[in-house]
């Protein structure tokens, strides 16, 4: 009976930490939630510890350690691939902002300094102008080593170009 108390209180605890949780700004919430998970890991590590079960964790630890040696040869077959999305992933926040200033300076090209940037004489063809374009982009495209920033420039220079 007393249990049963005792895991009513918790639930009740857990509502009102909720509740007042989601008035918080994302930052503090995940904060809260890093802490909180900390906490439950080690709970669930000393309950381990109390019941006599903790043997059944440290093989289970042995277990996922002999899988992961298993497969560091495929991990590594894969890591420029899988270093590539970490880095996506991980500065998402600092790109968007980067992207968005970026928006903001090309925004204003004009027609010469288009021209200028995809090497091109004023009055090009369409297809001057598209084959202009085609070359550069390959040669600075981000997944070729190249930079996001000049890549912009060069698909706004021709987006401006074959406007007007």
């Amino acid at each position: 009976m007393i249990r049963i108390y005792l895991f009513l209180l918790l639930a009740v605890i857990i509502y009102f930490s909720f509740k007042a949780l989601l008035r918080k700004p994302p930052e503090v919430i995940a904060q809260h939630i890093r802490t909180g998970a900390l906490f439950a890991l080690g709970g669930v590590f000393i309950f381990l510890g109390i019941t006599g079960h903790l043997n059944g964790f440290f093989a289970l630890i042995g277990v996922i350690f002999a899988f992961m040696l298993r497969l560091m040869p495929l991990i590594l077959n894969h890591a420029p691939t899988l270093h590539k999305l970490w880095q996506k992933f991980s500065n998402d926040t600092t790109t968007s902002s980067s992207k968005r200033q970026n928006s903001h300076t090309t925004e204003n090209m004009s027609t010469t300094e288009a021209y200028a940037v995809l090497g091109l004489k004023p009055n090009a063809t369409n297809e001057e102008i598209i084959s202009a374009h085609r070359k550069l982009v390959q040669k600075t495209h981000p997944d070729r080593g190249g930079s996001d920033y000049l890549t912009a420039k060069i698909n706004l220079a021709k987006k401006i170009l074959l406007k007007k």
